[in-house]
C-alpha cells in the first residue's frame, strides 16, 4: 500500500479518510432514524443527540480534510468508458453537496435555540440563532429527506463499484482498498 496518491493508485490518508466517512455515514443514518424513536423518558434521549451531533461536527472536519487532500492529490488512472467516468465524477460530487447539506440542516436544527453545539466537551461551535420561522421543522424536514438520498446515491455508488469490480474487471475497487497498485494501460 503506498502513502501518497499517484497515478497508480490511493495512497493511505484517502483511502482511511474514505472508509471512515462511509462508515460514520451509515452509523449516524442508523442512528437517526433510531433517536426519533427515543421518548423523554428514554435514558438516551439526551445522550443519541449529543453523540450525533458531536459525531456529525468531526465529520464535517474530516470532510474538509477529505476535500483537502483530494485538491493536494493526483487520481489514479480512471477505468471504463468516459461516459462512466462523468457519471462517476458526477456521484461523487453530489454525494459531497449532500454531505454539506446535511452538515447545514444539521447545524441548523441543533442551533435554532440559540445554543452551540458542544462536540464531546472539546470545543464548542457558535449558533446563529433562528434566522427563519420554523427552522427546526424545516431543516429537519431537509436533514430527513437529504439523509434518505444520500445512503440511496451512496449504495448505487457502492454497486458501481461491485460492478466495476465483478462484471468489468476493473481494479477499482481494489485501489480503494489499497490491496493494489495499477499497472498497465487505463481500459476504455
Amino acid at each position: 500500500m503506498q502513502h501518497t496518491e499517484s497515478a497508480r493508485g490511493w495512497g493511505l490518508a484517502i483511502i482511511i479518510v474514505h472508509w471512515l466517512t462511509a462508515l460514520v455515514v451509515f452509523g449516524m443514518f442508523a442512528s437517526g432514524l433510531w433517536m426519533v424513536g427515543l421518548n423523554y423518558y428514554s435514558s438516551w434521549y439526551k445522550t443519541a443527540p449529543f453523540l450525533h451531533k458531536s459525531v456529525g461536527i468531526l465529520l464535517l472536519l474530516v470532510t474538509l480534510l477529505r476535500i483537502v487532500l483530494r485538491l493536494k492529490s493526483s487520481r489514479p488512472v480512471r477505468y471504463g468508458p468516459r461516459k462512466a467516468q462523468y457519471l462517476a465524477s458526477v456521484v461523487h460530487i453530489v454525494i459531497y453537496v449532500l454531505l454539506f447539506a446535511l452538515f447545514f440542516s444539521g447545524y441548523l436544527i441543533s442551533t435554532a435555540d440559540g445554543r452551540g453545539i458542544d462536540v464531546f466537551g472539546w470545543f464548542s461551535v457558535p449558533a446563529l440563532g433562528q434566522l427563519f420561522e420554523n427552522q427546526e421543522d424545516v431543516a429537519g424536514d431537509i436533514h430527513f429527506y437529504v439523509a434518505w438520498t444520500l445512503i440511496g446515491l451512496v449504495c448505487v455508488h457502492a454497486l458501481g463499484a461491485l460492478k466495476h469490480h465483478f462484471l468489468d474487471k476493473h481494479p477499482t475497487l481494489k485501489l480503494m482498498l489499497g490491496l493494489q497498485s495499477q499497472v498497465g494501460e487505463k481500459g476504455e
